[in-house]
């Protein structure tokens, strides 16, 4: 959600700042502000809109400090104004405070604050926590008054604060969204997330919830909510400064579409043996007896995520032989779930901080189930919750829709599936060989798939004005149907559905006329006769059709009109892989449709890259 940056050190702290904030741009925003201290004294710019509105306000009137505080907002409490931008200042405007998150209590809180005779000036919940410190401070220094403060709050919450009064500080504090905290030499940073701090250093700490940074010049300071010492291990992140920026490519999303094959060879390079067919999973601390165990399987997971989940069922009931429920992570905890002995709770999320996952998660846990996360960012919170990680090491995804994290999630479930099947007896290690080899092919076909770029211009500028999509897909590219049409909503902001194809005589058929767009996902395997019915169907009905197949097709061709259908060929694979080629056509029409459209790709609005409140 919210995007935070600060820092103490020898450079020019604003540069700093705001250059922090164009790394988290990504996340999604509507405001943005900076506070800095200097000579006992703090000074704040702040400005609705982009990050190129405050930059002016700085130009305009410039601000300079020794240390301070960023952020980029995304509206919860109140609107998108300079206003209710952060930073936020107490009734002295010594106290700043930068917050992502929610306070739930903060009504009451701030009723309680305006009877003690505080003055509110904006409409947003993070203002009353730096009523609360100002209120809190004694002579004990900045971290205590934050302290007893968090003892008055209630919710989900990242807070970093800084002092005018207790110079040379700042203070992070961690319950629910990310902080990480950033290991310089003789410098520190803190921030939301990773990609802030990577051009300047790649020693960070991720702080775990209920846990507070005391950041000084001299160094960090880790401690709980009540004052107790932490310790904290030191991460090394690998990611090259340069992966995160778009590399001579027009947008991110476009960079991460055309990384695919290269973050699906980085998921499967060193987890299996060609020779032997076996899966090593070494980052997964489950001993093969307790996988062996394994009677079922929940899949918990949020947007695409569950999209991947989704297609994880079929890889997993199929190449282990175990029954697998795939459940929303934001919608599990809000009913009574039934979690037998032996259940293997497996997380998805590309952060590894999506808060209603976390929340799933924890749930599950209590019920006493065996956990591990498919994740991309190591030391990440789901990382350090589970009982094992299979990252899926995609490099940084800046671009809000999901698009390499989704097909190296696919990747890491197909292995995940192929070591549960060996542990279970349910796949011998000589049946393993051919999968493996196909996977190993993988990235090869993925590079093959990407080729039908231009092919895919040319169906965004035949229906890039259309107002409606439907997606279809069979068994397991029913999933993939889904993702298509959330590709098209999330950036070009035209209505998508994606339905199994057995169902559109049960409702969506309604929809067809000749302004509908039909995309049908239609590889060569066992339900490809039943998918030309149904394009069949469409057809008879004036909808045009887009049709995905497998390389070599003869068939479609009887059926399609070439003026105002099309037909998108791709290189063949088996039954369990094919999802992750046919992906890539539909990323790449949702990117061509939105930039014909003049959308904004990489941020496209009231969406974050990481939902870390709920």
């Amino acid at each position: 959600m919210c995007g935070i940056i600060g820092y103490i050190g020898p450079k020019d702290v604003v540069p700093v700042l705001i250059n922090g904030l164009r790394k988290l741009e990504y996340r999604g925003y509507d405001s943005a502000g900076v506070a800095v201290v200097r000579a006992g004294r703090i000074d704040l710019r702040r400005s609705a809109g982009k990050l190129a509105n405050l930059e002016q306000a700085i130009v305009d009137d410039p601000i300079t400090g020794d240390y301070g505080v960023g952020h980029t907002r995304w509206a919860t409490h109140g609107r998108p104004t300079e206003e209710n931008a952060h930073p936020h200042r107490d009734c002295t405007g010594q106290i700043v405070v930068v917050h992502n998150g929610i306070i739930e209590n903060y009504l009451d809180l701030k009723l309680e604050l305006q009877r003690q005779g505080h003055t509110f000036v904006t409409e947003t919940d993070t203002e009353i926590v730096a009523h609360l410190v100002e209120l809190e401070m004694k002579d004990d220094g900045l971290e205590n008054a934050v302290r007893r403060a968090l003892m008055l709050m209630r919710g989900l919450f990242a807070l970093v604060l800084i002092s005018a009064d207790d110079p040379e500080k700042v203070v992070a504090v961690r319950n629910g969204p990310p902080i990480v905290v950033g290991l310089g030499v003789d410098e520190y940073f803190v921030a939301s997330d990773i990609p802030a701090i990577l051009a300047h250093t790649r020693d960070v700490v991720f702080l775990g919830d209920e846990e507070m940074a005391i950041i000084s010049r001299t160094g960090v300071e880790f401690t709980d909510f009540f004052g107790r010492a932490v310790s904290k291990a030191t991460q090394r992140v690998l990611w090259d400064p340069i992966m995160a920026e778009k590399a001579g490519y027009k947008h991110f999303m476009l960079k991460e579409i055309y990384e695919q094959p290269t973050a699906a060879r980085e998921t499967i390079l060193g987890r299996v043996s060609p020779d032997t067919g076996k899966v090593f999973l070494d980052e997964m601390t489950i001993t093969e007896k307790e996988l062996g165990a394994i009677e079922r399987v929940t899949i918990l997971a949020c947007g695409t995520s569950w999209h991947a989940a989704l297609v994880g069922k079929f890889m997993i009931e199929q190449l282990a032989r175990i029954p697998v429920e795939v459940d929303y992570g934001s919608e599990y905890r809000y009913r009574n779930p039934i979690v037998p002995p032996r259940t293997l709770a497996i997380v998805i999320t590309q952060s590894g901080e999506t808060a209603d996952t976390l929340a799933a998660l924890r749930e599950t846990k209590r019920h006493g189930a065996c956990s591990i996360a498919i994740c991309n960012v190591v030391g990440s919170m789901a990382t350090r919750e589970t009982d094992g990680t299979l990252y899926t090491h995609a490099g940084p995804e800046i671009g809000v829709a999901s698009t390499k994290a989704f097909t190296s999630q696919l990747v890491a479930l197909y292995l995940l599936g192929l070591r549960l099947g060996q542990v279970r007896g349910a796949l011998s290690v000589e049946a393993s060989k051919p999968h493996v080899a196909a996977l190993l092919q993988l990235p090869f076909l993925l590079e093959q798939a990407l080729k039908i770029a231009p092919e895919i211009e040319q169906v965004a500028a035949g229906f890039h004005a259309r107002t409606d999509f439907l997606y279809l897909g069979r068994g397991i590219h029913y999933p993939i149907a889904l993702e298509g049409a959330l590709k098209l909503k999330e950036i070009s902001y035209i209505h998508a559905e994606g339905y199994p194809a057995g169902e559109m005589k049960h409702g969506p058929i309604a929809l067809i006329d000749e302004q509908m767009p039909v995309v049908a996902i239609a590889p060569h395997d066992h339900v490809f006769e039943k998918m030309i019915g149904n394009m069949q169907e469409a057809k008879a009905r004036g909808g045009s059709v887009v049709a995905l197949t497998t390389r070599g097709d003869k068939k479609l061709a009887s059926i399609l009109d070439r003026s105002k259908d099309f037909v998108i060929e791709l290189p063949a694979a088996p039954e369990l892989l094919t999802p992750i080629i046919m992906v890539l056509p539909l990323q790449l029409l949702a990117y061509d449709i939105a930039v014909r459209r003049g959308c904004d790709v990489d941020q496209p609005r009231n969406l974050a890259k990481s939902v870390t409140v709920e």
